[in-house]
Formats: structure tokens, C-alpha cells, sequence
């Protein structure tokens, strides 16, 4: 469902990513872990379309988001940390214009905007001005914009940020809901714990090499720390500590 092949971005003579090569399938949750400046959001918004590769290819559901990049978007949910909002716009205005962009037709539209406003619990201020939500709201509402035209893959930087508990449980359900029906999530994340609970498989990026994939006990086992914490695993394998 995703593939990043020979996946690089430079930056004058830095390489912030430097030769990614991952895949996803259908129905996986995969945690994406580095220390800052690693490349993370730089991979993410390669994958999202934001920035242009300078080598490597991203093929989204079997399309090439360089060659079609329409189509690539049309499957894909982007959920930034920090989305943009209009904020002199109602929530349901702003639902009803990303339908627009996606060319939903009205029936299709109102039901979706109704189905998310429910499972996100906005129904209370759904039709208040965006301006007047917490930070924890106007992430429910950039959410529920991203999964509006039922996309195949999520692409999601840091979901939890500005979540209070009750929020975040919330959104987990909703993404292993999503992952059961078979869509891929790619889920960037600095919390240790939300990746070995919610992900499959982790990748950890250092200097924007991809230096391991596997799942928590297979990354345990390459960091010579079984029945060590996950933040242990991740300080060897980051090369952060020698314990």
C-alpha cells in the first residue's frame, strides 16, 4: 500500500533523507521513530506531496505521487501536528470545503461529515467558529478533515499532540478501526509507549538513514536489550547511550 524506494531529499549538501527504502501494507499500523533532525517530517511530507524528492520514488496505493500526484492524494489522509485551519470558519464550514476540494458529491458529503462529527464527539461545537477551539479540538477537527474521503493510506505526524487522555484513547481506537478495515497508517510519533502499544512494526531514522525495522521485540533483540524498555532499545540503537 505504501512503498518508499531509494527515497532521498537533500538540502544543499545535507541529506536529510538519505536513501529510504519501506514498505507498507494494507491494514498496518508503522511507527516512524528518530531523534530530531532525523528526517522524520521530512520523509512525511515526501509521502504527503509537500516536498519533492531529489531521488526516489513514492508510490501510494500503485501510484506514483511524482507521476500522479492527484491520484496518490485522493487516497491518501495527511494529519500534520500542527494543521492549518481557517479559523473565521465553523467546523462543519471546514468539513464542507475539504469535500469540496475532493469533489465529493453533497449526499456523500453530509453523510461523512455527520459520521465523523459523531465518532470525534464535536457535536456540542461543530458549529462554533474554529477560532474559539483548544488546541486538543481544532487536532479532532484536522483529523476528521483527513479521513472525510475515506482514504486508504494515513500519513500522520505526531497524533497525540495537545490530546487530553480521553481525546487520545479516542483516536487510537479510531486508527486500529481504520488498520481492521485495511487501511495502512504511517504514524511518526516521539512517544515511545503509543508506538509499541498501537505499531506492527517500528522503523527507526538516524541522520536520515533508516538504520532498523522490525517489531518491539525484534528491535529488543538487535539492541542486545531484552526486557529493557522501549526508550532503552531506542537510546543504543540511536547510538545515544552504551549501557
Amino acid at each position: 500500500m505504501i512503498q518508499l524506494i531509494h527515497l532521498t531529499k537533500r538540502f544543499g549538501r545535507l541529506a536529510a533523507v538519505n536513501d529510504v527504502t519501506l514498505e507498507v501494507p494494507s491494514g498496518e499500523i508503522f511507527g516512524f521513530l528518530g531523534p530530531n533532525g532525523a528526517g522524520k517530517t521530512t520523509t512525511i511530507k515526501m509521502m504527503a506531496g509537500i516536498l519533492k524528492p531529489t531521488e526516489g520514488t513514492v508510490i501510494i496505493d500503485g501510484r506514483d505521487i511524482s507521476e500522479d500526484p492527484v491520484g496518490a492524494k485522493q487516497v491518501t489522509g495527511f494529519i500534520p501536528d500542527r494543521g492549518f485551519l481557517y479559523e473565521k470558519l465553523t467546523g462543519i464550514e471546514c468539513l464542507q470545503f475539504v469535500a469540496s476540494i475532493y469533489g465529493m458529491d453533497h449526499g456523500r458529503m453530509e453523510s461523512r461529515i455527520n459520521e465523523l462529527v459523531t465518532l470525534f464527539e464535536m457535536d456540542k461545537w461543530a458549529g462554533d467558529l474554529i477560532e474559539s477551539y483548544s488546541h486538543g479540538m481544532k487536532q479532532r477537527l484536522v483529523m476528521s478533515a483527513a479521513l472525510l474521503h475515506e482514504p486508504k493510506v494515513i500519513v500522520v505526524d505526531e497524533p497525540m499532540v495537545g490530546l487530553d487522555p480521553k481525546g487520545a484513547r479516542l483516536v487510537k481506537s479510531v486508527f486500529r478501526s481504520l488498520a481492521g478495515k485495511g487501511v495502512s497508517i504511517f504514524m511518526s510519533t516521539h512517544t515511545l509507549g503509543i508506538a509499541e502499544e498501537m505499531c506492527g512494526r517500528i522503523g527507526i531514522i538516524n541522520e536520515g538513514r533508516l538504520i532498523v525495522v522490525g517489531t518491539a521485540s525484534e528491535l529488543r533483540q538487535k539492541a542486545g536489550a531484552e526486557g529493557r524498555d522501549l526508550e532503552t532499545v531506542f537510546l543504543r540503537l540511536t547510538q545515544d547511550i552504551d549501557d
